[in-house]
């Protein structure tokens, strides 16, 4: 696997109905109804995404074109003793843009920023048809958590978290 020149990116903090973010969004559910038969049907609001509630981010390349999003939002989900969490949502690289550490800078930086918004724990649902995505959050510190959410006694979902207040900032 390669590494993402993250000097060539520019993340961008955006609204969830920017154009380059739906197009993303709609993109990645494209990839769940290929791998899970459906898309997802976890009920979202736009204004979850924006702050202090939340931020939706797209990452555009060294040509300006859109290629990874990532964004936080507030949850009640406890965790790891957390009174302050968030949950990832949307995280998604395109398939011309993957194996090269995308995934990894999105995931930190959403990290940070949520630190950075006084989070102490991050939580997120993913899928066993992901299991680039599951791979990706055990190596950057995730651990099973008790299922949470909408899809929360799916067989086929995974929910991970994060302890912040563990991890020195970078």
């Amino acid at each position: 696997m390669g590494s993402a020149d993250v000097s060539s990116l520019r993340l961008e903090r955006v609204g969830y109905g920017d154009p380059d973010a739906l197009r993303l969004v709609e993109e990645v559910q494209v990839e769940y109804v290929v791998r899970y038969g459906s898309r997802d049907d976890t009920p979202l609001d736009p204004a979850m995404f924006e702050p202090p509630a939340g931020s939706f981010f797209v990452v555009y390349d060294d040509a300006d074109q859109p290629v990874a999003t990532g964004a936080w939002r507030r949850s009640d989900v406890e965790v790891f003793g957390a009174t302050q969490v968030v949950e990832i949502k949307r995280m998604y690289v395109v398939p011309s843009a993957r194996g090269r550490g995308l995934a990894r800078v999105v995931l930190a930086h959403l990290e940070a920023h949520a630190r950075a918004a006084g989070t102490e724990a991050v939580v997120l649902e993913t899928g066993l048809k992901q299991p680039e995505a599951i791979a990706l959050y055990e190596s950057s510190g995730y651990v099973r958590v008790p299922g949470f959410g909408y899809y929360k006694d799916a067989p086929l979902s995974r929910c991970f978290g994060k302890d912040l207040r563990a991890v020195s900032p970078s």
